[in-house]
């Protein structure tokens, strides 16, 4: 008979075989986020229920993600990112996945994992679209290399709900790619997603030599 473990991850472990899937087996998510659940975050943040609206979103997430799955360790980090914390916060991680709403913070993260040797699998959206950029310290352009400078932010920025579901699960497949060790991350290309159209774009994306992040 299998173990819970194998007939957990059955269909994956038939993808990239016992040892990729080994090499998730042991670890944990760590979420960082500073704040309390808001009734329009509920178009498109789907770990929040109506009954969450004022909790702190980490404690929220974490508490449905150990009832998803309760061998994976969940770390809430009810803080937020700042140059003070995030080395210390990218050090403690194999990978770091974009789930911010600013630029700021983007690039603070995208500086600190270039630092660390950490991959960093950025994603934005915005209206129906969204872009997507893994970033390899070393192997390939930094998010810095391809928005030298942040883009302007809009407060609240239009977004429609499916939208960041697409590029979460991107995401998603890239992390779980790179830690497993299987297929090819998306290193050097902007995948761009257009849901008016639903059309998805590969860009290819280089280094700048001038990069105040990666450069050099």
């Amino acid at each position: 008979m299998p173990s819970a473990w194998e007939e957990r991850y059955d269909r994956q472990i038939r993808v990239w075989g016992r040892e990729g899937q080994a090499r998730l087996k042991v670890g944990r998510v760590v979420l960082v986020d500073p704040e309390r659940v808001e009734l329009s975050n509920l178009n498109r943040q789907v770990l929040y229920w109506t009954r969450d609206v004022g909790k702190l979103k980490v404690e929220c997430a974490a508490e449905k993600l150990r009832e998803l799955n309760p061998e994976v360790k969940i770390e809430a980090v009810p803080e937020r990112i700042t140059e003070d914390n995030v080395r210390d916060l990218v050090s403690s991680v194999d990978l770091v996945v974009d789930g911010m709403d600013n630029w700021g913070t983007r690039l603070l993260l995208n500086r600190a994992c270039v630092e660390l040797g950490k991959p960093f699998v950025h994603a934005g959206v915005y209206e129906a679209q969204g872009q997507l950029l893994t970033v390899i310290p070393r192997k390939g352009p930094c998010l810095q290399c391809v928005f030298p400078e942040p883009p302007p932010e809009v407060r609240p920025f239009p977004v429609v709900g499916t939208a960041p579901g697409v590029l979460a699960t991107l995401q998603a497949t890239e992390a779980l790619k790179i830690l497993a060790g299987y297929g090819t991350a998306s290193v050097g290309k902007l995948i761009v997603f257009d849901g008016y159209d639903l059309s998805f774009y590969v860009v290819a994306v280089k280094r700048r030599p001038d990069c105040p992040v990666c450069g050099g």
